[in-house]
């Protein structure tokens, strides 16, 4: 019946009535809280564009895993910073590797939070991309026809190009070391090709056919990655990463690549970022049924820290409002900077 029978106002006259109704709730286990870890001993570097996030040593890396699993949140997901780097992702699977270092110090420490590795080789890579780099056979009839160009001046086709099988083998090796290290989940990020069966396949041959994957299945092409880049130092030297990570505009083909994922073995999937993107989390939520991540990402996380700090925005309100409408989308894993925060204020 329509007004004045029915009155929505009803509903919302108190807060216990607005929670007895409440459709979203937000808990912390549906937060992951993601760390950087670097070398050295007692190292605490805060990330000049992320407020309050730092880049930690193994040993300030636990004691952070330690309050996590005090405030009750889902789990950790750990990045790396090498203490150098080269061209064929050493550090990343590595037995020593910085994550792998990491992952045996917390697991001492809070045995039963779930730590998950970010498996991709950006950040141990010398140039800064997430596969091997081969430069290209010279082509003088393809740079004609790039995009951007003219009849006086073509674009220049690019000299290099990140090839896909070759780096499949590294993935695979990065994620059985993180595996042997006890790492309880595999999250592969890079984007490429036949990763997840590769993993899968390498895993299970390894003895660890009990450890899940966590799959960056649509992983988008993004402004929103700038502040990231400065904690993790995985900026590319050259050129971008536009010709594996998923054009911002398609919908569909994110599917498509979600599904692959999943036939591939993937146990869970991620949408990233997640803000610019609950279109695409609400439509993998409503096709999937697996468990669906997403990734508040750095450039989420730092537009929001400059507007607080500024006084424009109300910190707590949109802390919770912005996390409330990315599980309202369909995610019941949100990989947040804002993590303990958010879990402090519920």
């Amino acid at each position: 019946m329509s007004f004045p029978v029915t009155r929505l106002r009803r509903m919302r006259r108190s807060e216990s009535l607005r929670s007895l109704v409440r459709e979203t709730h937000l808990t912390p286990t549906n937060f992951i809280y993601p760390l950087f870890v670097c070398p050295g001993e007692r190292v605490r570097k805060e990330v000049s564009s992320m407020p309050g996030v730092f880049n930690l040593s193994v040993d300030e890396a636990a004691k952070e895993a330690k309050e996590a699993k005090a405030l009750g949140l889902g789990g950790i997901i750990l990045f790396g910073l090498p203490e150098k780097k080269d061209e064929i992702a050493t550090g990343a699977w590595a037995e020593d590797g910085i994550v792998q270092r990491a992952t045996r110090a917390i697991k001492q420490e809070v045995r039963d939070l779930v730590v998950i590795g970010d498996v991709c080789l950006c950040e141990y890579m010398s140039h800064g991309h997430c596969g091997i780099v081969e430069k290209k056979k010279h082509n003088p009839s393809a740079a004609s026809s790039q995009q951007g160009g003219t009849a006086a001046q073509p674009a220049a086709e690019p000299e290099y190009e990140i090839v896909n099988d070759p780096s499949l083998d590294i993935l695979t090796k990065t994620a059985v070391s993180q595996a042997r290290a006890g790492m309880d989940v595999i999250a592969p990020s890079d984007m490429m090709d036949g990763r997840v069966a590769a993993i899968r396949k390498g895993l299970d041959q390894s003895g660890f056919g009990n450890t899940p994957i966590l799959s960056y299945a649509a992983k988008f092409a993004s402004g929103f990655y700038g502040p990231f880049r400065e904690a993790a130092d995985s900026a590319p030297q050259f050129g971008d990463r536009r010709s594996y990570q998923m054009d911002g505009a398609n919908v569909r083909e994110a599917m498509r690549e979600i599904q692959q994922d999943i036939d591939e073995g993937a146990d869970m999937i991620m949408v990233k970022p997640a803000m610019p993107y609950l279109d695409v989390i609400a439509e993998a939520r409503r096709r999937f049924d697996l468990p669906l991540a997403a990734y508040q990402v750095s450039g989420e996380y730092a537009m929001m820290q400059a507007a607080i700090q500024k006084g424009w925005l109300d910190r707590n309100r949109v802390i919770l409002e912005s996390l409330t409408s990315i599980r309202r989308a369909g995610a019941e894993m949100i990989l947040t900077y804002f993590a303990k925060e958010a879990a402090k204020l519920l």
